[in-house]
């Protein structure tokens, strides 16, 4: 058996310089330091997830783990608390980081002991760090460490000192924490929307009913919200994100003595009720008595008819605290379809979530039998059809995406750099297909260009230096008015909203990695058949290339219009009455809630 000195993340200081090196993972080689690497003795360790069908079963008991959890968090967290919460109200609360984090360390369990398993580990560095800086204070803040090197070797640190044999060589670490508001920093036209938002909502108020519905980040279009609120004979009021910045609430270690009673069946499960209580965010604990008192002086509706979102119910803390109060007194959550990929996605955590807590989700077109309170409703984001006379246009726009270099939450996407460098190697694949001239017009669509995320701007530049690139800052309306057509790349909103964009469109990802429910794939073989969706890079460069110098004609062709026609209709179809549509289920909500 090969002896090797363990590396688990890309911290340089844990990366010998005179060792045999195992790579716990792509995601301990930086991009900056590929020809360094390339001149010492290292191997990456193959990653378990690479076996999809270890992954969907994986999923699936780490979601009948994440129930149990629950269930004793909700004790523990009524008794540390003094209150007598169901364990609903606990889930939309804790929820989404409960379920992240149980997902991210079985990862990281699961990379370690197959490490253990196919090599003779020598030895590892291990860093400690300060606890406060280790310790979320709340998801937002979660979800900024968990994109870091230093958050991921404190739970690899964690699972090798107390749960393996192999040794730790102990170093102090220089970490000083993230800078939360970097990290989740609004771009200025967003900052400008909120400052004027909280402006006008501060007079809108005065004529709010305690009774109103509340709307937050309801993806709604400003006109369809007002023209709801009015039909429901209230003040239109639209309210976004109100995330807590960290917040100084110092760690109690009193109210962190406690274990979880549950009976673990594995070695994983004890490590799993070992650590929550030590990484529970502040927010949850030390911190519940001052949000709950934020949440009071709040100037949202005391007695809201219904709750209404499209995504606060995974980050905004004191929406979620809010959410299950007023559930709990049985004010209905009402949440829409934010992503594209929601009703097609094999698994996937988020819509998991999302369906558990609402007691209405509004689709953009699939329903599902099994799940009555699913209500189809039409596209909620208003997507504007371009103007712009598409086959007079020279350029072709290629939009992808990316992902933390670390694995978060499971869904049916790529997971880790791993993968995500896998997606890349597709794209580079695709473009190198293309014709000479095409790729000479092509515009590269960068996503949300974060630090910690793969493929990265630089891999990006340094493989493709003479191809214009977006960093993802350009509004996408501007660049598909310079498109004749556009190529998405992932399963996702980008993938589904540009059908009502106005433009030709050509879908290619690979299905190793965006697996689909067997409901979906009927609709995405029609597409295939006709060349709209494409399973390799190779088939969409060919298809594209044998298009390009009449790509209107083959979009305006009847099987194109039949088949495009036919999924919009099941996954993004734009109703006349979108307004109507969701009043109507609504309505249905409310005279069965509660109150």
């Amino acid at each position: 058996m090969s002896k090797r000195f363990l590396v688990t993340t890309a911290i340089k200081e844990t990366i010998p310089q005179n060792e045999p090196i195992l790579f716990l993972g792509e995601w301990c080689k930086s991009f900056v330091n590929t020809n360094k690497f390339d001149k010492m003795d290292t191997k990456v360790l193959p990653y378990h997830w690479d076996d999809r069908s270890k992954l969907q079963k994986d999923y699936s008991y780490l979601t009948d783990f994440y129930e149990k959890l629950l269930i004793e968090l909700t004790h523990q967290l009524n008794q540390i608390h003094g209150t007598d919460h169901e364990v609903k109200y606990w889930r939309i609360f804790i929820g989404p980081w409960l379920g992240y984090f149980t997902q991210i360390i079985f990862d990281k369990w699961s990379s370690i002991q197959f490490a253990i398993k196919k090599f003779d580990l020598i030895g590892t560095y291990v860093q400690s760090f300060k606890e406060d800086l280790i310790v979320p204070s709340t998801m937002r803040h979660f979800t900024g460490l968990m994109r870091g090197e230093e958050w991921n070797h404190f739970i690899y640190s964690y699972i090798l000192k107390n749960f393996t044999k192999v040794e730790c060589h102990n170093q102090i670490s220089n970490y000083e924490g993230i800078n939360e508001k970097t990290v989740h920093e609004l771009k200025i036209n967003r900052r400008i929307k909120k400052k004027f938002l909280d402006y006008l909502n501060l007079f809108m108020v005065n004529f709010q009913k305690k009774n109103d519905a509340l709307f937050i980040n309801s993806y709604l279009s400003k006109k369809n919200q007002i023209l709801l609120s009015l039909k429901l004979l209230q003040a239109p009021i639209h309210h976004i994100d109100n995330y807590l910045d960290k917040f100084d609430i110092k760690i109690d270690k009193k109210k962190r003595m406690w274990k979880l009673d549950g009976i673990s069946h594995n070695e994983f499960e004890v490590f799993a009720r070992s650590i929550i209580f030590k990484q529970m965010p502040t927010i949850y604990l030390e911190g519940y008595n001052f949000l709950s008192k934020k949440v009071s002086s709040l100037s949202w509706p005391s007695q809201p008819k219904f709750i209404f979102t499209g995504s606060s119910f995974m980050q905004d803390d004191l929406f979620k605290l809010y959410a299950a109060q007023k559930t709990e007194n049985g004010y209905p959550l009402v949440i829409s379809q934010h992503g594209g990929g929601y009703g097609s996605y094999l698994f996937a955590f988020n819509e998991y979530h999302g369906f558990k807590i609402s007691d209405l989700f509004l689709s953009w077109g699939w329903t599902d039998k099994s799940n009555p309170n699913i209500k189809s409703v039409g596209l909620i984001k208003e997507k504007k059809s371009s103007s712009s006379k598409h086959k007079h246009k020279n350029r072709a726009l290629l939009v992808v995406g990316n992902g933390p270099n670390h694995s978060y939450h499971i869904w049916s996407a790529p997971i880790s750099s791993n993968q995500w460098l896998r997606y890349f190697n597709d794209q580079c694949t695709f473009i190198n297909s293309l014709d000479s001239q095409i790729q000479e017009l092509l515009i590269i669509r960068l996503k949300n260009m974060v630090k910690g995320f793969e493929p990265s701007y630089d891999r990006w530049v340094d493989k493709f230096p003479q191809i214009m690139i977006d960093e993802g800052n350009s509004k996408i309306d501007s660049l598909i008015r310079k498109s004749k057509i556009y190529i998405g790349t992932y399963n996702a909103s980008t993938s589904v909203e540009c059908f009502a964009l106005g433009i030709p469109v050509v879908l290619y990802w690979s299905p190793k990695h965006w697996e689909i429910k067997d409901s979906a794939k009927v609709y995405f073989d029609k597409l295939k058949k006709v060349g709209v969706f494409h399973d390799t890079p190779e088939s969409a460069a060919s298809h594209i290339n044998l298009i390009w110098h009449d790509v209107n004609s083959w979009w305006n062709s009847k099987d194109v219009k039949n088949a495009v026609n036919l999924f919009k209709n099941n996954y993004c179809y734009e109703p006349p009455e979108l307004v109507n549509n969701i009043f109507l289920a609504i309505h249905k909500v409310i005279k069965n809630s509660k109150k």
